[in-house]
């Protein structure tokens, strides 16, 4: 398989600290990839750098066979990446529907005279309220019928399972999660992580990287894994193969 992401030499640097130091990864078209390490090991930094929000200080990032090194973030979504992020930025006074829009600008027509002709304005209304609802039922059937409330009243796993739709609605070819798990119980964490294989089952092209430090998870879904510490790569295999790693251990895990 082909790489669809490629890091090459990738470095990042906050005044004396050193985030990402010469990273080089790929990730290979359709595999759903473990990005694991203690905290502070450049996980969230790599994602940033990737999706726009920081600059590279040097190296270079391909994707889908672009250089879209230090693009903006509005052209890497353009360009097919999407993102959660560790800490939930849903707007909790708007509904459902609207918070999975918020996604979506890629693929609405947002032209003045397209919205001025009622017909066409409803018929897009029409269909990304259908696409919405779908997603919405694939994680949770129950919610699909409640897409005007607000998501201020829905549980964390709810709300969850809301940023990754959004996520999701503008058909991205690869998308990245991080920590998707956090501020959940563990029975929470393994449904969602259901939800997730189930999305993944039934888009087939879709490549997922997800930073979290549940490790259950991670051995659980992903078919590949990275391992970061200090803005460097020091294991990438299976999950099984990279657990037992001296270096892993040492690092991340902890020794018996």
């Amino acid at each position: 398989m082909s790489a669809l992401l490629e890091a090459h030499g990738l470095s990042k640097h906050f005044g004396g600290v050193q985030a990402l130091d010469g990273l080089d990864l790929a990730v290979t078209a359709n595999e759903i990839l473990g990005l694991i390490g203690p905290n502070g090991s450049g996980k969230t930094t790599f994602f940033n750098v990737i999706t726009g929000i920081y600059d590279a200080d040097a190296g270079r990032v391909m994707f889908d066979g672009a250089d879209v090194t230090n693009a903006s973030a509005r052209a890497i979504y353009q360009a097919g990446i999407s993102r959660t992020f560790q800490r939930s930025r849903l707007s909790l006074p708007l509904s459902i529907f609207d918070n999975i829009m918020i996604g979506n600008h890629k693929r609405l027509n947002q032209g003045l005279w397209f919205n001025l002709k009622r017909g066409d304005f409803k018929r897009e209304f029409e269909r990304s309220y259908a696409d919405a609802r779908a997603l919405v039922e694939v994680f949770e059937p129950g919610l699909a019928g409640r897409m005007s409330e607000p998501v201020a009243g829905l549980p964390m796993i709810d709300r969850r399972r809301i940023e990754i739709c959004r996520a999701l609605i503008s058909t991205p070819k690869l998308l990245l999660l991080d920590e998707p798990s956090a501020g959940m119980t563990h029975d929470e964490t393994a449904e969602l992580m259901n939800d997730i294989l189930l999305v993944r089952k039934r888009n087939k092209d879709l490549t997922i990287i997800i930073v979290e430090h549940e490790m259950g998870v991670i051995e659980r879904i992903t078919d590949r894994c990275v391992v970061l510490n200090f803005g460097r790569k020091i294991a990438e295999g299976p999950y099984r193969a990279v657990a037992a790693d001296s270096q892993v251990q040492e690092a991340y895990l902890g020794t018996a």
